[in-house]
């Protein structure tokens, strides 16, 4: 498939998805005669991975030995150490994951307090200024 689909199933821009392959978060994509890149679906699955990391702030490096763990345990031919590694680094990143989750719970919980403070504010009647 072309970028355009790539782009549209992914909902990522033509620019990101060319960004990721230069800095190697994707394999360098086929090329029809034309010049034109062609993806396949192994790519939609990788970019839907990438996007995930992204809202939890993974730096490019630690989003490539995510991609690069996972790629190891996706390889039939992999040696059963290079998988135990692999499922390492996956544990690793889901337990830092798991931190970013409970953080982000705290920052929820002090919003929350912060809109009832707002609201119970607004919720006062103003002073009468004409009195």
């Amino acid at each position: 498939m072309h970028i355009g689909e790539v782009a549209e199933r992914t909902s990522l821009s033509l620019r990101t998805i060319r960004y990721y392959e230069e800095v190697g978060l994707l394999p360098v994509a086929e090329r029809t005669e034309g010049g034109f890149r062609l993806y396949n679906d192994d790519t939609i699955a990788r970019l839907l991975l990438i996007k995930q990391m992204k809202p939890l702030d993974f730096t490019l490096e630690e989003m490539g030995a995510v991609l690069r763990a996972c790629d190891q345990l996706a390889d039939p031919a992999a040696e059963v150490e290079d998988c135990a590694a692999a499922q390492d680094v996956l544990l690793a990143f889901a337990e830092r994951v798991r931190g970013k989750i409970d953080a982000l719970r705290s920052r929820i919980t002090e919003a929350r307090a912060f809109a009832e403070m707002l609201d119970e504010r607004g919720a006062q009647r103003p002073h009468d200024v004409l009195d």
